[in-house]
């Protein structure tokens, strides 16, 4: 899409102890997204956007109403929303977005990646100046022109549309989310999304130059993917 952004996407034929993780992580989302409301995603349109999500990367349902359950229970189980942003080699930059229930130990482990990598973390507002927090979604079986069209009709504030093979993708404010996905939802009956998400899309990408520094780069990105408490990483890199 010619942007650089990191969209944590988990094949089902990997590992059992992947799949789990992805399954845990998922699980604390909704588990957030029923307690921040009702739990129901027919007026909760945060924990219907969050179940969409889920069920094209194939997390079973009944992880997800499991989820849901406990959240109806009343569950004392809580997790805070974090985001730590750092920096790695030659100008590269992260944000790290977590959901934890004890920011103590989080903090601890992302600076370890950072640290393990020859990286730094970041005070809050270093880094993330140099994102756009935008919606973005991607859509099979409609031109530019429907999508324009739409816009239209519906006084959308859309930042820009591209056509891709795989699709055309929507651009937005994150706070126009709502606003788009519902238009979007109207005008065609059963839409598939390819994309459907808010993400952080950096405004000043760089491209590593060095081997060193490239590995040093795919080093960091695996050891936060192992972390329990780290949901996405977005990073400003050329791929």
């Amino acid at each position: 899409m010619g942007r650089a952004f990191e969209v944590r996407k988990v094949a089902m034929g990997k590992t059992a102890a992947v799949k789990s993780k992805l399954y845990a992580r998922y699980g604390k989302e909704l588990l957030m997204a029923a307690k921040s409301g009702i739990p129901d995603p027919d007026v909760n349109m945060t924990l219907k956007q969050i179940i969409d999500r889920a069920k094209r990367d194939q997390i079973p349902s009944d992880v997800i109403k499991r989820a849901i359950d406990k959240a109806k229970g009343g569950t004392d189980e809580n997790y805070l929303s974090m985001r730590y942003e750092g920096f790695g080699p030659e100008g590269s930059m992260f944000i790290v977005e977590c959901l934890t229930d004890n920011v103590n130990r989080t903090i601890a482990e992302v600076r370890n990646c950072f640290t393990k990598t020859g990286g730094k973390l970041g005070i809050n507002g270093s880094v993330v100046f140099q994102f756009e927090h935008q919606a973005l979604f991607t859509i099979k079986d409609m031109s530019e022109d429907d999508i324009l069209e739409i816009a239209i009709e519906k006084d959308l504030n859309i930042k820009h549309v591209d056509v891709e093979e795989d699709g055309i993708s929507i651009y937005g404010d994150a706070s126009e989310y709502s606003t788009i996905k519902q238009a979007l939802d109207e005008s065609k009956e059963n839409i598939e999304y390819i994309t459907d998400t808010i993400l952080w899309m950096s405004t000043n990408d760089v491209t590593l130059s060095s081997e060193d520094a490239k590995q040093n780069v795919e080093k960091l990105l695996n050891l936060l993917d192992q972390l329990d408490d780290v949901q996405d990483v977005y990073h400003n890199i050329n791929e």
